[in-house]
């Protein structure tokens, strides 16, 4: 049955505008075992949230649900960024040995001090985007006296097109407590993000992660300009009761897309929030893997977003 849903999904699908461009947190994509060097004790069998194998690869059978549901006509989207996966165990697993092994994905991720051990990474179509090269540039919070975060992956490839593109995926600090260290760690990831992106001021440059900020925020500011952002910014939308995030019964956008001014011409100019019914819970809601310690067996905690590139 497993199977035949999985393959009903490929038939989802709309009029094919491009090459599309997928961005999603995963929520927690921890394998089963014990790192030392990490702090992911809570995702373990014997530990409080019971993260046996079953519900490991039922976790992954759904993220290949999803990005198969996202596929334009019979065409996977040639670059997927991924937010909180822990290793390259189980990027493996995602890419060869669950459903999604039939889009045959390349992946390149960080390696990051993070202390929870979540990093983020690129899938990629090796047929649709030639990898030229990959680097991780490292915030530095710790010399600031801040907590370690994840690094900033960055990636330069050559599409169909021709084209050359820069990918950069990004997971900025969390908004958990809401304290100033919490904000002051944001805004120095906003920052080391605007040196790379004025080292790459003559390239078409896509940037896209979960920045754990509403579209208002200060961060933005560092960004734009020179960056151009593909979400949501008016104020009457942004009350609407949608999003990519929900919390405390309120949406709010903290996935994003951002473009340089060189690549605005060849992208739609929004971005879109892949509310698939499945995604949901019977609240409407963005259908969790857990809740707290509470197993809910769903997808994510975030909504993917994603954007189809022009052929032009």
């Amino acid at each position: 049955m497993r199977r035949i849903t999985f393959l009903l999904c490929l038939l989802v699908s709309s009029v094919i505008y491009g090459q599309r461009i997928v961005c999603w947190n995963v929520e927690n994509l921890f394998d089963c075992h014990a790192d030392s060097a990490k702090d992911d004790s809570e995702f373990l069998p014997e530990a409080e949230r019971h993260w046996t194998p079953r519900r490991y690869w039922h976790k992954l059978d759904n993220i290949a649900r999803t990005l198969a549901a996202l596929a334009p006509a019979d065409e996977w989207p040639v670059l997927v960024g991924l937010c909180e996966v822990e290793n390259d165990s189980v990027l493996h697993d995602l890419t060869c040995r669950s459903p999604l092994r039939l889009a045959r994905y390349a992946y390149v991720m960080t390696d990051s001090p993070d202390a929870r051990g979540v990093d983020v990474a690129l899938l990629y179509q090796p047929g649709q985007f030639l990898l030229l090269d990959t680097w991780n540039v490292r915030v530095p919070s710790v010399e600031n006296g801040l907590r370690p975060t994840r690094d900033i992956l960055c990636a330069r490839g050559i599409l169909q097109t021709g084209d050359t593109l820069c990918v950069i995926v990004t997971h900025f600090p969390s908004r958990a407590g809401g304290d100033k260290a919490g904000d002051r760690n944001r805004l120095l990831a906003a920052r080391t993000l605007r040196k790379i992106i004025d080292e790459l001021s003559e390239e078409r440059v896509l940037v896209m992660g979960d920045f754990n900020a509403e579209p208002h925020d200060p961060v933005f500011d560092e960004l734009m300009p020179p960056l151009i952002s593909l979400m949501p910014q008016k104020r009457k939308e942004l009350r609407k009761a949608v999003g990519t995030y929900v919390y405390k019964g309120q949406w709010g956008f903290l996935d994003h897309m951002l473009v340089s001014e060189e690549l605005a011409p060849h992208i739609e100019p929004s971005a879109h929030v892949a509310t698939l019914p499945f995604l949901l819970d019977e609240k409407g809601r963005p259908w969790r893997t857990y809740l707290g310690p509470v197993y809910k067996g769903g997808f994510s905690d975030h909504l993917p977003i994603w954007v189809d590139l022009s052929n032009k």
